[in-house]
């Protein structure tokens, strides 16, 4: 693929004959600039996409066949919405996540999997790891208190179990956590890992810059962030809205760090505190499984959101913004500048045999 560079940010790769001085395209992989980009983003998500639904498909017909689920009298309604399942489903759809975003990087963007933002070997990946999971807690836990304080919500009850005949509290409440670690760790890779890194990589045109670059991905990931939760049940454009601002959310720790830690600690108990912990539906979606605290939701519906939960509501704007200033705070200090990664906008390592490592700004 070709890169549109200035002449003074072409760079000799070592091994290769030098271009002359007035070049301005440099040979790169087959995805790497402007439009380009956007043949290997299709590619990745309809490799996720048809993956997911075929592994979906055939989990369905497993769970039906051995648990002995008829095709009538709702069964299958049933079976859909139980929360064995949906965590089956979710952790089928990790590894769905995980093999497309490998192919994609392998033998389209000839990039290393590291390169995602994920480093399981570095002791300070899950620092920022623990701190995402404290502040997706912090901050659901500030909205359900502000909404109990007003009297929006009111509690009816404590460890029960939901839609579940006699089930006991544990185990059931596993499977809503099962379910929403893995969505934490396939949306962000997927939505910021590979998305906000090949849209920053593409646009990292002279006019821009790579800072301007990452910036601008950032919020147009976002935005897709949104639109992809347009279908979930009582979805509304204030709610589209909002789970784009939550992306950018999500996205800060990701821009300013070049790591993945952060948004999937705050993904997960951001998702596990809202429906889980305190009840509240969580992007439309009813809570399953268990729930430590069970509410009954009132108050105005354009703060709280109503029944699509707190993400449609203003309260999910105050917490987002409340969100971004402490990561903010938390890249301050640990490594003392707040300043997107160019790195995240910089073609893959591959094409110079070198690693690519996060800018200290």
């Amino acid at each position: 693929m070709v890169t549109m560079v200035s002449e003074r940010e072409a760079k000799v790769i070592p091994g290769e004959p030098e271009l002359p001085g007035n070049a301005i395209f440099v040979n790169r992989t087959p995805c790497s600039c402007g439009t380009k980009k956007v043949p290997c983003l299709l590619l990745q998500f309809v490799l996720y996409a048809v993956g997911t639904a075929l592994l979906a498909n055939l989990m369905f017909a497993a769970f039906a066949l051995f648990g002995g689920a008829s095709l009538g009298s709702g069964s299958v309604e049933r079976l859909a919405a139980s929360p064995a399942f949906l965590a089956a489903n979710a952790a089928a759809s990790l590894v769905v996540g995980l093999v497309s975003v490998w192919l994609a990087a392998r033998f389209l963007d000839h990039r290393p999997f590291s390169e995602f933002g994920i480093h399981p070997k570095d002791p300070g990946w899950w620092l920022d790891l623990g701190f995402g999971l404290f502040l997706g807690a912090l901050l659901m836990t500030g909205v359900f208190l502000v909404e109990l304080q007003l009297g929006w919500i009111q509690v009816t009850g404590t460890f029960e179990t939901v839609g579940t005949v006699h089930a006991p509290f544990f185990p059931t409440i596993l499977a809503p956590a099962v379910l929403f670690l893995c969505v934490g760790i396939y949306e962000e890779l997927f939505s910021r890992g590979y998305q906000l890194q090949n849209m920053a990589e593409g646009l990292n045109f002279p006019s821009l810059g790579e800072r301007g670059a990452v910036v601008v991905a950032w919020v147009i990931s976002s935005s897709l962030f949104g639109l992809l939760h347009l279908a979930n049940p009582n979805a509304t454009v204030i709610s589209t809205v909002n789970i784009a601002f939550a992306g950018l959310l999500l996205g800060t720790g990701y821009v300013l760090t070049g790591r993945l830690a952060i948004p999937i600690g705050l993904h997960i108990t951001w998702n596990f505190f809202q429906g889980n912990v305190f009840g509240f539906p969580v992007s439309g979606l009813k809570p399953l499984g268990a729930t430590f605290i069970s509410i009954e939701q009132g108050g105005p519906p354009l703060w709280t959101g109503d029944i699509f939960g707190p993400e449609a509501g203003l309260l999910e704007i105050v917490a987002a913004v409340t969100g971004g200033l402490l990561v903010l705070l938390w890249v301050r200090v640990r490594s003392g500048n707040v300043v997107p990664q160019t790195s995240i906008a910089e073609p893959p390592s591959g094409e110079t045999g070198s690693t690519k490592a996060p800018d200290s700004g």
